[in-house]
């Protein structure tokens, strides 16, 4: 039996969740390019209610063409309604703030996400900090960091604003990954995780709005574009699969592959954006992609002993 058709816990990470979490990854890093461009159009809070919205509409109708029972009485709406609040904080300060930083920079801010699981695992999840994981996300941090000095990087209002908020963005993410290993939420489906979030976030942001200014800017069919695959892919499908892999591997393991959406969300947005390229990106994917393999080393040798 395969890990795709399973419903069993595993000890690490093994190929199937490592390759499901590539594909993950360069779809989030991607995923800050289409903000840039749908914030071009949109009030930025906007587009995180309509984006919620949308997504949960479709999220809704899968579950009902699948028969997933989503309304029953199973003890996790205290779980739900937080990790819903957490998830409108995150996106909201996620869209605000890359209107005062770039995409790659951004990026790279919102990722420091695996340095709260790995913490909030060890104390909460019994999932201990060993050397070789602290060496490998240090040698995946060093690389952010070279990446993160990179002039280049920095947005018309010199990034600070933008930043922190994007560090608080992935300090929410972080928190919500703990809340659902330890909450009730484990044992629900992966639909109706996300639901929680995307209709508890729709309503938590809405009177935020005003606070981005007025809702349309310069509306054009790019920008409208990147909110439907953003809604379309980026929520409806990816955040399901990634809530699914969540209660069947580690969260350190999974969490820790998120290194990968700054070198996709550079990549993106040097082909896209047009922001510049240079050898410290180079550099520093050397670097993320050589601690993700010492990250899961003891993993895959546990699963293949």
């Amino acid at each position: 039996m395969t890990a795709v058709d399973t419903t069993e816990r595993r000890d690490g990470i093994d190929a199937f969740a490592a390759g499901a979490m590539v594909v993950l990854t360069l779809s989030w890093g991607l995923n800050q390019v289409l903000v840039k461009v749908a914030n071009a159009g949109y009030n930025p809070v906007l587009l995180t209610v309509g984006r919620s919205a949308i997504a949960a509409v479709l999220v809704f109708l899968w579950c009902h063409w699948r028969g997933i029972r989503i309304f029953e009485r199973d003890g996790t709406l205290p779980a739900g309604i937080l990790v819903g609040v957490l998830f409108g904080i995150e996106f909201v300060l996620m869209f605000f703030g890359l209107d005062y930083t770039s995409a790659a920079r951004g990026t790279l801010v919102f990722n420091t996400m695996p340095f709260w699981v790995l913490l909030g695992a060890h104390f909460w999840l019994g999932e201990k900090i060993t050397a070789t994981k602290f060496a490998g996300l240090v040698l995946a941090f060093a690389g952010v960091v070279l990446v993160f000095s990179d002039k280049g990087s920095l947005g018309a209002g010199g990034g600070l604003k933008g930043d922190l908020m994007l560090l608080a963005a992935g300090a929410a993410w972080g928190a919500t990954i703990i809340i659902i290993k330890v909450s009730r939420l484990n044992t629900a489906s992966a639909e109706k995780t996300l639901l929680y979030q995307l209709v508890v976030s729709s309503i938590f942001s809405i009177p935020l709005v005003p606070l981005a200014g007025p809702l349309l800017r310069e509306p054009s069919i790019l920008a409208t574009a990147s909110l439907l695959v953003q809604a379309v892919y980026v929520v409806s499908f990816t955040y399901v699969v990634w809530f699914w892999l969540m209660r069947r591997y580690p969260a350190s393991g999974l969490s820790s592959f998120t290194f990968l959406s700054p070198v996709f969300g550079v990549v993106f947005a040097v082909a896209l954006l047009g922001e510049p390229f240079s050898w410290r990106i180079l550099v520093a994917m050397l670097l993320i992609v050589a601690g993700l393999i010492i990250v899961n080393r003891p993993a895959r040798r546990a699963a293949a002993g």
